[in-house]
């Protein structure tokens, strides 16, 4: 069985988001490069040590700082399985704050989110990014239905969806131009569904 998405999980998740599937394509593109695994079977991730310093109240901005800082940088970024290797080392440190402070699959959803895309906890929520992309997108239909951003993703406002899913700095890694480039895109793309 693919842990991979079909055509059919992304047009299952336009008719529930009320959009059409060339948006929520466009997002997985720019969040993850269009994948939501890594070669190794690994759910993508990326941690974020400005938010493992938030929930850890900055405890181990001393002793690890290249895990634990603020503001964010993408200074300590390894990349590819290597952020497991940041994760693996702040979850040393304090695991549920950890898990929280890393995003994850197709979509980089934050782990903190874990309650607002329908998990109990984070560690629930981690094993779900590790299983296939449609948990992923699962999570991800979730998220937006209960932030409202499915209302930017619906009308194109690529700079509202980025502003609210990416933060108020989205502009620096222009997450809205390239939402709106990839969108044309996927928007002319033909598919085989009747």
């Amino acid at each position: 069985m693919s842990k991979l998405l079909e055509q059919h999980d992304f047009e299952t998740a336009a008719y529930l988001l009320d959009c059409d599937v060339a948006a929520i394509k466009a997002v997985a593109e720019v969040e993850s490069r269009g994948a939501g695994f890594l070669n190794e079977g690994k759910a993508k991730i990326l941690f974020e040590g400005h938010i493992f310093y938030k929930y850890t109240k900055g405890a181990f901005k001393d002793s690890n700082p290249s895990i634990c800082y603020t503001p964010w940088t993408k200074q300590y970024y390894l990349g590819g399985i290597k952020e497991y290797e940041r994760l693996a080392e702040a979850e040393k440190l304090n695991r549920t704050a950890a898990r929280m402070s890393a995003s994850y699959g197709k979509f980089q959803v934050m782990g903190f989110n874990f309650a607002t895309c329908g998990f109990t906890s984070v560690d629930e929520f981690y094993n779900a990014m590790q299983t296939d992309e449609k948990s992923q997108l699962d999570a991800f239909c979730e998220y937006l239905k209960h932030t409202h951003l499915s209302n930017a993703l619906r009308q194109h406002d690529w700079v509202a969806f980025a502003k609210g899913y990416n933060g108020p700095e989205y502009w620096k890694n222009n997450y809205d131009k390239l939402m709106a480039a990839a969108y044309e895109k996927f928007s002319h793309e033909k598919t085989n569904s009747n």
